[in-house]
């Protein structure tokens, strides 16, 4: 269920779940119709939101260069989005980008209920998903880094006061009690980022430590990577016998999971790692970088994908990108080609042909499995 840090420190708690609104802008592709990934990124949003408890109501897009400095929308879009948003008696608007404060301010004031972004979205799954106390330590910093640069005033009582003659007669530059409250708000962030980060750091070497002892007994390391809700767990489980948690939606795992395989004379491990998604916040990538160090430092990549998603492909793009933005680019990868039970065959062979390599597999089913063994242990062995 969505929390507070989502939906407001004020928000009513309800056993209903929560009405929200999508909004979108979308690049004109030059014959007056959606830009390349458009329904794909939206749908996805929606996904986001069922995952964080949230009830979909409705969607505004509009189609335009890029969005308004000011708003987002342009204004008769944000009459629409206000008539929208009060047809469905929804309390929250969810972005699909990155909004700047200044555009969730006057949304907020034009549509009279709480807007928020993809960014703020993703972080409040993370918020909820996280299990371990690494976990939440890194979670907890991508929400300071987040929320920092947006505090602002809420109504009066935040509102800046002070200055010249107003201020009675004291001059330019005197703060009044709402200024006084941000610096407040500020500085409490930052010693709570502080503290956050010394405990990461801690965490982080304790982490360091068990790869070096893995790394003197020389047991090669395989980590599986990929698009969320790709299946990554259920591959594990499959793999090892582990008992990961698997779950029907996006980032249902943060915390890593590493296991061990022994397959004849190769006893080599497996680590599960985050999942990735289009426009991973970047707050999200720096705290979880000692995580994602697991990618970094592994022999092999193993990239799942969901070969029965639509745009498989562009999924793999993104995964590319990631890993490259975490310095893991240059790590040997194995593709691997999950849920053909359920993939569409000719989806499979476009895949097969793009990424002859790959290796077509089902976790749910076991097919590909024992030919997934065989490659993993060829791969190591001659690493």
């Amino acid at each position: 269920m969505a929390g507070t840090w989502l939906l407001g420190a004020g928000a009513e708690t309800s056993r209903q779940r929560p009405t929200a609104v999508l909004v979108a802008v979308r690049e004109d592709d030059g014959a007056g119709g959606n830009g390349p990934g458009s329904e794909v990124s939206l749908e996805e949003l929606r996904r986001l939101a069922d995952t964080d408890g949230l009830n979909v109501a409705d969607a505004v897009v509009q189609h335009r260069p890029k969005p308004d400095p000011a708003t987002f929308l342009g204004s008769g879009k944000v009459d629409e989005l206000a008539a929208a948003t009060e047809r469905a008696g929804a309390e929250l608007v969810i972005a699909d980008g990155e909004l700047s404060p200044g555009q969730v301010r006057n949304l907020e004031e034009r549509v009279g209920v709480r807007v928020v972004d993809r960014t703020a979205l993703i972080l409040d799954i993370f918020a909820e998903h996280a299990r371990t106390s690494e976990g939440r330590v890194q979670v907890e910093l991508a929400q300071i880094a987040y929320q920092l640069p947006r505090l602002r005033g809420d109504g009066r009582s935040m509102s800046r006061v002070g200055g010249g003659r107003v201020a009675g007669g004291a001059g330019i530059g005197v703060r009044g009690p709402g200024e006084m409250r941000l610096e407040t708000q500020r500085r409490t962030l930052r010693q709570r980022a502080t503290r956050l980060r010394r405990n990461a750091g801690e965490l982080a070497r304790r982490r360091e430590r068990t790869r070096g002892r893995r790394a003197r007994n020389q047991i090669p390391s395989v980590s599986i990577t990929g698009y969320t809700n790709a299946g990554k767990s259920a591959l594990l489980n499959r793999l090892t016998g582990a008992d990961a948690q698997v779950q029907d939606v996006l980032f249902a795992t943060l915390d890593p999971t590493v296991r061990r395989i022994s397959t004849g004379e190769l006893t080599y491990t497996v680590t599960d790692t985050v999942g990735f998604v289009r426009h991973l916040p970047h707050q999200l990538v720096d705290a979880f970088r000692s995580t994602l160090d697991e990618v970094t430092r592994s022999d092999l990549a193993m990239h799942v994908v969901d070969a029965s998603a639509p745009d498989a492909f562009g999924q793999i793009t993104t995964v590319h990108g990631v890993l490259h933005e975490i310095g893991a680019g240059q790590v040997p990868e194995l593709l691997v080609l999950n849920k053909i039970d359920i993939a569409q065959p000719e989806w499979v062979d476009a895949l097969c042909r793009a990424y002859p390599d790959a290796v077509p597999v089902s976790a749910l089913t076991g097919a590909g499995i024992d030919e997934l063994r065989r490659t993993l242990a060829r791969r190591l062995a001659g690493r």
